[in-house]
């Protein structure tokens, strides 16, 4: 069964419109890999200390590091 994505606000959607093309591409592939892949490896997904069921998201592109929380 798929995990279902939530996001908070208009944080991300916010964040997410201000990216190019191709860091696109790279966030809606890790989005897609955190809901299909029973075990997400943590490069990618990192439970927040403290804060049961929120998770931070980690995408790398071109050397360029995206996280949101």
């Amino acid at each position: 069964m798929p995990r279902q994505i939530i996001f908070h606000g208009d944080y991300f959607t916010d964040f997410y419109k201000e990216l190019d093309i191709k860091v696109k591409q790279k966030v809606q592939y890790v989005l897609e890999l955190i809901k299909q892949v029973d075990r997400v490896p943590e490069k990618f997904l990192s439970p927040m200390t403290g804060y049961d069921g929120l998770f931070e998201i980690r995408i790398e592109y071109q050397s360029m590091r995206l996280k949101r929380q």
